[in-house]
């Protein structure tokens, strides 16, 4: 009996299957490995909700730099047209005075064949002065040559006789006359100054003296007769 209760203690009994030992069998968990193919150092992908910020970020930086690309092309074709305009005003401004010049000349041929006409007269008259038939028909060729320089700028010169009626949008009467004729009430007496027009528009009235019919008083007495004319119609127009 007691030799069974000795070999009992000198073989311990093993430990129990299944049954984890405690103390140095236990130990903690281990961490798991990576999966294959993935690197320690790789950081971790961008979650969903940043992405739709980048895309947006680019879109936005794309449309300024075109933005950008078309403000600097409008730029160069205003500067293009700038420079276009200029020129333009210069060529303007060249052929309007050529065409001033153009439109001198025929009036310098005239002035030149005045400056001619009277220089070679003022040196005849100086040794032989002219009788008055000469330097009257003198002077209605200068006037003919003034009048043709004018022609040339478009102020035409219109022809006024005596007795032709008045009219107050061509002619400016500078005096009254009497006349006995009935006929010649209203009508013009004498011209003192030619009138001109252009294109059919009296740029310069004439300046004439219009007859005025008095009848004569029952005693005989004319009396005045510019009391007892009646006023001449006047023309709107203030052209002299």
């Amino acid at each position: 009996m007691l030799l069974h209760v000795s070999s009992a203690q000198d073989h311990p009994a093993g430990p129990v299957r299944g049954v984890p030992s405690a103390g140095r069998d236990a130990s903690p968990e281990q961490p798991q490995p990576p999966p294959r193919g993935a690197s320690r150092d790789e950081p971790a992908a961008p979650s969903a909700a940043t992405d739709p910020d980048r895309s947006a970020s680019a879109r936005v930086a794309a449309e300024l730099a075109r933005l950008a690309a078309a403000i600097e092309r409008e730029h160069e074709r205003a500067a293009h047209r700038e420079a276009v305009i200029d020129r333009l005003h210069q060529d303007v401004q060249t052929l309007r005075r050529g065409e001033l010049h153009a439109m001198f000349d025929p009036v310098r041929a005239v002035l030149f064949r005045l400056h001619d006409l009277t220089a070679r007269e003022a040196r005849r008259w100086a040794e032989d002065p002219p009788d008055a038939v000469h330097a009257a028909a003198l002077l209605a060729a200068i006037r003919d040559e003034i009048a043709e320089a004018l022609a040339r700028t478009g102020a035409e010169r219109f022809v006024t006789r005596p007795g032709d009626r008045y009219d107050p949008v061509r002619h400016r009467p500078i005096d009254i006359e009497p006349v006995a004729d009935p006929a010649l009430d209203g009508t013009i007496v004498s011209v003192c100054a030619d009138g001109f027009e252009r294109a059919g528009r009296v740029i310069r009235k004439a300046e004439v003296r219009v007859g005025r019919h008095r009848a004569p008083d029952a005693d005989g007495d004319d009396g005045d007769p510019a009391a007892r004319s009646s006023p001449l119609p006047r023309s709107s127009s203030s052209n002299r």
